[in-house]
Parts: structure tokens; C-alpha cells; sequence
């Protein structure tokens, strides 16, 4: 099983990924989906990153999570540039046999890019304020449980 990684502008549409996951006749499809914000009179959100360094760090814990559990498809969809309050910002999807291995490897995914995904983040706010976004120590402890 290759996973599909994306990284892209264009918005995309989970329900169409989902199909797609569901395609794969697995027991169980676990998801998330990630949208941007609206707190504290935040307008947008973007998102920069160099291009091969994102796609091979995105590929690899993809591949990681193929390699943890027996997965029958794993999409991971980020995106970057200018997103809105609203915006689809990531996609994690995974089919396998049973719902544990499924929830496992989107937990995996999702908690990795949190943490570890090589994008900056800067936060415009309406009253002209812009702020690069920090780690979170929460992040932080989420992704550690999943180093041994």
C-alpha cells in the first residue's frame, strides 16, 4: 500500500476522499479533518514551506504509519498559502481491516503534524496584528507517546 500525500493550494473535499477510502473494502475508516479558526479575531492563517522538504517529511510519516499498521489506504491532504476562518487546512484518512489499526494510524498522522510537519505559520489578525504561531506543549506530549 503507497499512502497519497498531498500538499496543495486548492481546497479539497473530504467527502470525496472518504469515498475513495471507502473504496478500499476496509472494516473500519478513521478520519480528521482540520479546519482553521476564527479565535480572537483572527482573519488568516498562512502557511509557508519548501515544497520537496514538506512533500518527502509528509511522505515519510506517512510511510511510518503504513509501516506501524496493516493499512489498506492512508490519505494525508495539507495545505498551504492564505486560508480563512472556515478553511479545510489537513486530512487525514485510513482504511484497514479493523477500526483500531484505522484510529491508530490517523492519531499517529495527525499528532506527527502537529508537531514535526515542516510548516510556518503566521496568524493575521483584523486589527492588522500578524503573529508566527508557536509549539504547544499539549502537541508536544501528544506526538512523545508515539516515540516508543
Amino acid at each position: 500500500m503507497k499512502p497519497d500525500v498531498r500538499v496543495q493550494a486548492d481546497a479539497f473535499d473530504s467527502g470525496v476522499e472518504l469515498a475513495a477510502l471507502e473504496q478500499r473494502g476496509a472494516g473500519g475508516i478513521a478520519s480528521f479533518i482540520g479546519i482553521v479558526r476564527g479565535d480572537g479575531g483572527l482573519e488568516a492563517l498562512e502557511l509557508e514551506h519548501y515544497p520537496a522538504m514538506t512533500e518527502q517529511a509528509l511522505g515519510g510519516v506517512a510511510a511510518e504509519a503504513a509501516r506501524r499498521w496493516p493499512l489498506l489506504a492512508l490519505t494525508v491532504i495539507h495545505r498551504h498559502g492564505r486560508l480563512v476562518p472556515g478553511d479545510r487546512i489537513v486530512f487525514v484518512g485510513a482504511a484497514a481491516a479493523h477500526r483500531g489499526e484505522a484510529i491508530a494510524a490517523t492519531n499517529f498522522v495527525i499528532d506527527w503534524l502537529k508537531t514535526d510537519a515542516p510548516f510556518w505559520k503566521r496568524e493575521i489578525f483584523g486589527d492588522g496584528r500578524s503573529q508566527w504561531v508557536e509549539a504547544r506543549a499539549a502537541d508536544d506530549a501528544a506526538r512523545v507517546k508515539w516515540d516508543s
